[in-house]
């Protein structure tokens, strides 16, 4: 008796939904990396210009001021070295 020859015939690999399942990982991984480089780039928070630690700009402080800050300077270096600079 001859067989057949479509019957013994494998089916295609795209028929497969474990061949589809391996190539899908790596694509979605692909399109969501593009995804994030293009937020990146068209995304970019605006330069600031230069602040001191208060977040006031450096040069916008007048003496009285920085004094007013001197405390919170201390416990901020105190908090960081332990030293406390008297």
């Amino acid at each position: 008796m001859a067989q057949d020859n479509s019957t013994l015939q494998k089916p295609k690999w795209w028929h497969s939904g474990y061949a589809w399942l391996v190539f899908a990982g790596p694509a979605i991984v692909v399109v969501a990396s593009l995804t994030t480089v293009y937020i990146a780039v068209n995304g970019q928070d605006p330069v600031l210009a230069h602040e001191d630690s208060a977040g006031t700009p450096a040069k916008a402080l007048t003496a009285e001021q920085k004094n007013a800050l001197e405390p919170a300077i201390r416990a901020r270096n105190h908090a960081a070295t332990g030293v406390n600079q008297e």
